[in-house]
């Protein structure tokens, strides 16, 4: 089972400048939802911004992560405010 604390690590370990919000979804280990706000999304598209959160994860997402909704921003389009 899979802990959202250490989804949170790994990103804000991998990311620069990075704040990562992670809820289990159903309370289950293996389905989470995932807010992510880093520098490193400025200027690149949503698609590539995913895959650097699934690249920090490593081969975990698809195995360990069953599903991971995502939702990813540069810091100035974080609907949230300061960080």
């Amino acid at each position: 089972m899979f802990a959202a604390e250490r989804i949170r690590e790994m990103v804000e370990d991998t990311l620069p400048d990075c704040t990562c919000l992670v809820i289990n979804e159903m309370n289950d280990g293996e389905h989470f939802q995932a807010e992510v706000v880093s520098s490193a999304f400025e200027g690149i598209s949503l698609v590539r911004q995913h895959q650097l959160v699934y690249k920090a994860l490593g081969g975990h997402v698809g195995t360990d992560i069953h599903a991971l909704a995502l939702k990813t921003y540069a810091p100035a389009a974080w609907p949230h405010g300061d960080r």
